[in-house]
């Protein structure tokens, strides 16, 4: 079993920055593929990014693609989300979540353990 513990979330302003870490309860992180997730309110859960055991290759979800960066550190079992030029749709429950599989990691149903999430607010 594998416990992840998202931080850094919070309220922000329509433009600014939040940088999200996620660290992951095991020995063997770096043989897990990484990813975020969020949920917008009245909204269904979906993917934002991807990122492969050795940090080498990342997807993002077309709505945040050159302003979120997916990154990880396999030495503090951590991965990161960079999120600039925040917009108002982007206020949602941030989730992060760890696949053993070697798909793409695009969809939810890949993951094997998620975080609680932590939420993220930007305002006008």
């Amino acid at each position: 079993q594998v416990q992840l513990v998202e931080s850094g979330g919070g309220l922000v302003q329509a433009g600014g920055s939040l940088r999200l870490s996620c660290v992951a309860s095991t020995r063997t992180f770096s043989s897990y593929r990484m990813g975020w997730f969020r949920q917008a309110p009245r909204k269904e859960r979906e993917f934002v990014a991807t990122i492969n055991r050795s940090g080498g290759t990342t997807y993002y979800t077309d709505s945040v693609k050159g302003r979120f960066t997916i990154s990880r550190d396999n030495a503090k079992n951590t991965v990161y989300l960079q999120m600039n030029s925040l917009k108002l749709e982007d206020t949602a429950v941030y989730y992060c979540a760890a696949d053993r599989g070697y798909g793409l990691g695009l969809s939810q149903s890949e993951y094997d353990f998620w975080g609680q999430g932590t939420q993220v607010t930007v305002s006008s």
